[in-house]
């Protein structure tokens, strides 16, 4: 082969920084013509409802439909979907939705009160949403992982109703995902998609509910369109497209780390899969292990075009280096694949999910380790967090003052309100220095 599938980069070279930054760098701005398009949608789906929304989905998913309402799969044929599948698949749904649930029971929040000395309560209530929304990618890919991870949580913390939308292509339906929408309890599931349904979940039409929050991955119509309803309603993240960052101290198989690489590499050609290590010789065995394993791969053309545009092999001097450039990274998927993984974990500040191990491949996160597989791509896990139940709840502040309480507090509030000429908050904050409260 002419051309290295993977690019080769050294942490000593003087050009490094730059190359780095040149290979992060990914633009999740849509152009103009995308914009314009996803705006007309959404207005017209605001402006016209549930017969805008039947004619996008005769042009865009060539899927004839007299009402919305015979978009709307039930629960009859959500369960009979899953009695549909094979044995073997809604026995790995099941066991997959068990794990995440028993893991995002941990993040439920609960509210909390204390009291002061004086009989003032100040305390949080934390309470679910009351609605969400949740779109799921469908035609040649569907993805009825991304159901359990979505709904799941949304379920955990109590929202009282879920409703999901997925375009069936043509009429294509998956009985996966038809499935996993039954095993995670969405309550109402509609065969629409696009910016399109994104618009139908915010503003609401005849027969698609408004929703609070809308979460779940899509193409860059979906994705514009999540962008420009937002305010509307609350949205989970935008997402760019999948990482994985492996660092390795040069004693795990290389075939392995290999096919960790290609594991996000196959998502499409935007994907990044990169690796660091400490070993320039167990770099050089890494790209012999991708030459060989490449033309095995169903998915060739789009992880050769992946790996050579967006991924690299980089070779750092130790592993206080290769730690900092993961922090600078911030990757949606780390691997430590190191002895003693444990020891850098303190370390690590910026990261979507950490795996630990050399028996911790990321594909397990993926799909039924338990942990959300929806991560911050971009570098923006330097500020957020996987999605989780605290996403599907929401908290409201807690404050009943006492009349003692009150009464000192409105000292200070006066003080603070006139230093601001706001008379108005002095003042009411001043009637509580009476005694009795107002009840003179």
């Amino acid at each position: 082969m002419s051309k290295a599938v993977i690019n080769r980069m050294s942490r000593s070279a003087p050009d490094f920084d730059a190359r780095l930054d040149a290979l992060l760098a990914w633009d999740s701005v849509s152009d103009a013509g995308v914009v314009s398009t996803v705006a007309g949608v959404l207005g017209d789906i605001r402006e016209h409802g549930d017969s805008a929304l039947l004619d996008y989905t005769r042009r865009f998913d060539n899927v004839e439909a007299a009402s919305v309402a015979e978009l709307e799969f039930s629960q009859q044929q959500l369960h009979a979907a899953l009695q549909r599948i094979d044995a073997q698949q809604r026995q790995a749904l099941e066991r997959a939705a068990e794990r995440i649930r028993l893991y995002h029971e941990h993040q439920r929040q609960e509210s909390w009160q204390y009291q002061e000395a004086d009989g003032t309560v100040l305390g949080q209530q934390v309470r679910p949403m009351d609605r969400v929304g949740l779109y799921v990618p469908g035609g040649k890919a569907t993805y009825p992982s991304s159901v359990l991870m979505n709904a799941i949580p949304a379920k955990v913390a109590g929202v009282a109703e879920l409703v999901a939308v997925s375009p069936t292509p043509s009429g294509q339906v998956n009985d996966m995902v038809l499935a996993a929408a039954a095993i995670a309890g969405v309550d109402r599931l509609f065969a629409i998609g696009g910016a399109q349904a994104i618009a139908a979940l915010a503003y609401g039409t005849e027969t698609i509910p408004k929703v609070d929050k809308i979460v779940g991955p899509g193409n860059i119509y979906v994705a514009t369109a999540k962008r420009q309803v937002f305010g509307s309603v609350g949205l989970d993240m935008i997402a760019g497209p999948s990482e994985i960052l492996v660092v390795c101290d040069g004693k795990t198989d290389p075939d392995w780390i290999a096919m960790d690489l290609f594991s996000q590499a196959e998502h499409d050609e935007d994907a990044q899969s990169l690796l660091i290590s400490p070993s320039t010789e167990y770099l050089d065995q890494v790209a012999a292990s991708i030459d060989r394993l490449l033309p095995t791969m169903e998915r060739e053309d789009m992880i050769r075009r992946s790996l050579s545009e967006r991924g690299a092999l980089i070779a750092v001097a130790d592993m206080s280096e290769a730690i900092e450039l993961v922090n600078r990274i911030a990757p949606e998927h780390l691997e430590l694949s190191v002895d003693e993984p444990e020891q850098y974990l303190p370390q690590i500040r910026h990261a979507g999910a950490i795996f630990l191990g050399r028996h911790t491949p990321e594909a397990l996160g993926d799909y039924c380790a338990g942990p959300n597989h929806v991560l911050p791509t971009s570098g923006t896990a330097r500020f957020s967090s996987p999605l989780g139940v605290y996403d599907f709840q929401k908290r409201s502040s807690v404050i009943n003052c006492s009349p003692a309480g009150a009464a000192v507090l409105a000292e200070t509030a006066s003080v603070l309100a006139r230093g601001e000429s706001l008379t108005a908050h002095a003042r009411s904050a001043e009637y509580r220095l009476r005694d009795g409260g107002g009840d003179e």
